[in-house]
């Protein structure tokens, strides 16, 4: 049976909510134009360290796929490590203006208290060629891989964790602070906890302390951060689950909130009363059958406005998984999503919401935290099956493009799919003032 990804565990959260709503009271207003983002709109692409770069050291999931014999062997993943230049010139050839990569503490840091130059200098490099194709590049601190050695010492279990890991990531600020990066602190922490659970490395009952751990670690390189560049910009993205996502993202939310100078948003799936069974079938075993649904992210979008009133928002991770490239069996292809999700970006900008940016997930294909069968590249490419690595296109390679150089999709742009009825993303709002299309 094949482990659970990320997304799986998440998305498993939502199918277990069965929510009452009340009926639609009212709609938000269908404008019959969207308008286009203003030229310092951030468009990007995202990608982890460990997913892509391969080569990689000794650390905790090097681990982890080494003691679960149904995970896909690593190998070099899509070799990011060696292709960094080409990978980066395909994004700038779509006109993106940010590139997101990991800086990964198990590559500078091999052993305690003593950090490797060569892979600071391989970091070097990948952010000199991120700049010199006119992009700002997004730094993420913590993608949920640290140096095997913390994972001897315990790792998020270890009470000096919070110290080891901050020693390591001055580090990398200190080197890096004069770049003005994009920082994301750590990447989607109920998530980060879930997969340190299903991966025998933490007992449920101590998530608690690992999210103590993971808030304290935040807030503290946050203000290191703006001690070294006052004016930096730094997050922690969440994965927001449909649903339930005050239950999985709230508390940590309440610990850091202070300490978001915008909030990084990742948003996947949809949930509505229809598709309730089919998260239950398949979100443990078929990510790629998950329901989509694109005007989700309106109320994803409007959820964290009203939480955090002006507050500047960037959709850190979107995209669509297929199996192993194939088309998708309810025949949604991924440039037609893509286009759906920008206009519904741009609806919510319209109506007020402070949005700065957006990023595809992910580039290429990558590995998916235990599995090479999601993919969600908008470039793809067979890891198992084809040694040259080559990447390949998807339509959403010229959609995007387009997108880009137009700031949206044009103003009389209609979904290819209509907005789901008595949408429960973000119940009982989005059920009960939905959005709508305009008429005639």
């Amino acid at each position: 049976m094949r482990p659970h990804t990320r997304r799986q565990v998440l998305a498993a959260l939502t199918g277990a909510a069965l929510l009452a709503v009340t009926a639609p009271a009212g709609a938000v207003p269908a404008p019959s134009t969207v308008p286009a983002f203003s030229g310092d709109f951030y468009w990007g692409v995202a990608a982890s360290g460990f997913q892509s770069e391969g080569h990689a050291p000794d650390s905790n999931w090097t681990r982890y796929i080494d003691s679960h014999p149904h995970y896909d062997r690593y190998q070099n993943s899509v070799d990011f490590h060696s292709r960094y230049l080409s990978d980066i010139a395909l994004a700038a050839n779509m006109g993106v203006n940010v590139y997101r990569v990991g800086i990964e503490w198990a590559r500078v840091q091999p052993q305690p208290g003593g950090w490797d130059e060569a892979g600071f200098q391989f970091y070097d490099a990948v952010i000199d060629a991120i700049e010199a194709a006119g992009m700002r590049p997004m730094l993420t601190l913590d993608h949920w891989v640290y140096p095997g050695w913390a994972a001897d010492l315990g790792g998020w279990r270890n009470p000096g964790m919070v110290d080891d890991w901050l020693s390591n990531m001055r580090k990398v600020v200190d080197r890096y602070a004069s770049r003005d990066p994009l920082w994301v602190t750590i990447n989607e922490p109920a998530a980060y906890m879930l997969n340190e659970v299903r991966n025998g490395a933490l007992p449920v009952t101590e998530i608690p302390v690992m999210q103590d751990r993971l808030a304290s670690a935040h807030n503290t390189i946050y203000d290191y951060i703006h001690r070294v560049r006052p004016g930096s910009m730094v997050t922690s993205n969440v994965a927001y689950i449909p649903a339930v996502d005050p239950a999985v993202n709230g508390a940590m939310l309440e610990l850091i909130g202070s300490r978001l100078d915008y909030l990084g948003i990742d948003y996947y799936y949809g949930m509505s009363p229809g598709v309730l069974t089919e998260y239950t079938a398949y979100a443990a075993e078929a990510l790629w059958k998950l329901p989509l649904q694109a005007d989700g992210i309106y109320y994803t979008l409007r959820h964290f406005s009203r939480m955090f009133p002006g507050k500047p928002l960037y959709i850190v991770e979107n995209g669509m998984p297929t199996e192993n490239g194939l088309p998708r069996a309810d025949g949604y292809t991924r440039g037609d999503h893509l286009r759906d999700t920008i206009y519904w970006i741009q609806r919510a900008k319209a109506d007020g919401m402070n949005i700065m940016g957006y990023n595809y997930w992910s580039l290429t294909d990558n590995y998916e935290w235990g599995s090479y069968t999601p993919r969600f590249g908008i470039y793809t490419v067979d890891v198992l099956n084809d040694p040259s690595l080559t990447r390949r296109p998807t339509d959403a390679v010229e959609v995007y493009r387009n997108i880009i150089r137009d700031g949206g999709v044009p103003p009389r742009y209609l979904p290819t799919r209509t907005p789901v009825t008595c949408s429960l993303v973000d119940p009982p709002a989005s059920c009960t003032d939905p959005v709508t299309l305009p008429q005639g």
